[in-house]
């Protein structure tokens, strides 16, 4: 799957249609993410998805070019940053409603948050299950950065956190280096 989203923005890079033809997975329906990071530290380039299952080959197709090009957090990846790059998908699994904010377990569950800004209007924001882990953070720290990521400008107080609506999930990752795409481009396995 990695390697088809390398295929579809090495494609999106340098202009030219990519071929229709079959990826060799499996086209069933999945929520998921396409994450891009840069060099060897790794740095975070792009992180899109969708929660709504959709069939693998046209959301990779979307989300391998969306992610890499459209994320407001970032510049559009550059055909220079291509051979830089690592590539992740995650295939979100196991949904459950949570009893409130702290019911989920770090680097387990990735969760999902709803809660009502300080204008009155709802929002939603996501973190991978990977990342409270990988940036040292626990479980308040990062129900707090989430709160800011969802665009929560007000001071957060625990009435704040408690009135939150938590969604935890679990996530199949996989992930390649540029490097691992090209060997298997020139065994021809992709």
């Amino acid at each position: 799957m990695c390697y088809f989203c390398f295929d579809v923005l090495h494609s999106h890079l340098h202009n030219y249609e990519l071929s229709r033809s079959t990826p060799p997975f499996t086209n069933e329906a999945y929520p998921l993410f396409v994450t891009w990071k840069l060099g060897r530290e790794r740095r975070l380039r792009g992180c899109i998805g969708t929660f709504s299952p959709t069939s693998l080959h046209g959301g990779l197709r979307e989300y391998a070019v969306t992610s890499a090009m459209k994320d407001s957090r970032f510049d559009p990846i550059t055909k220079e940053e291509f051979s830089k790059l690592h590539c992740s998908v995650s295939l979100l699994t196991h949904f459950e409603e949570a009893a409130d904010y702290m019911d989920w377990e770090l680097g387990s569950h990735g969760i999902r948050i709803e809660f009502v800004n300080d204008k009155g209007h709802k929002k939603t924001a996501t973190y991978l299950p990977e990342v409270a882990v990988e940036q040292g953070w626990d479980k308040i720290q990062t129900i707090d950065s989430l709160l800011r990521k969802g665009g929560y400008k007000g001071p957060i107080t625990p009435e704040v956190r408690k009135s939150i609506r938590l969604t935890r999930y679990r996530s199949e990752k996989i992930t390649i280096a540029y490097n691992d795409y090209v060997a298997q481009k020139q065994n021809g396995n992709a």
